[in-house]
């Protein structure tokens, strides 16, 4: 008795996306969070603002950025969140505990910066 040979099903290429539905960062991307202070209620706490660290996860599906959508001027357009871990002695010079210490934010994908 033979067997009968592997079957191979043609998978399709998957979806296209369109300019923007792509992430603009990946995991391990080293990031900077903008210095901005617009006017108004923002979710970047102004102690992050200028800091360093790494992107460890992007946020899926694609999502509304919520500062926006609060005023109104959001029209559904979607983008990326990103889980961000910012070492403690980047945020407190001086800092006594480990160097591996970090806060991790979550963070919209227009106020990061590629370093």
């Amino acid at each position: 008795m033979t067997s009968a040979p592997p079957t191979t099903t043609k998978h399709p290429t998957g979806i296209v996306k369109a300019l923007g539905e792509e992430p603009v960062f990946k995991p391990g991307d080293p990031v900077r969070i903008s210095i901005r202070y617009p006017v108004g209620h923002y979710r970047v706490p102004m102690y992050m603002r200028g800091k360093r660290g790494i992107v460890e996860l992007i946020l899926e599906p694609m999502a509304v950025n919520n500062e926006e959508e609060g005023f109104g001027r959001n029209a559904g357009s979607k983008g990326y969140y990103y889980r961000v871990g910012v070492s403690l002695t980047e945020l407190w010079p001086g800092y006594a505990g480990s160097p591996q210490d970090r806060l991790v934010i979550e963070v919209f994908e227009c106020w990061l910066e590629r370093i």
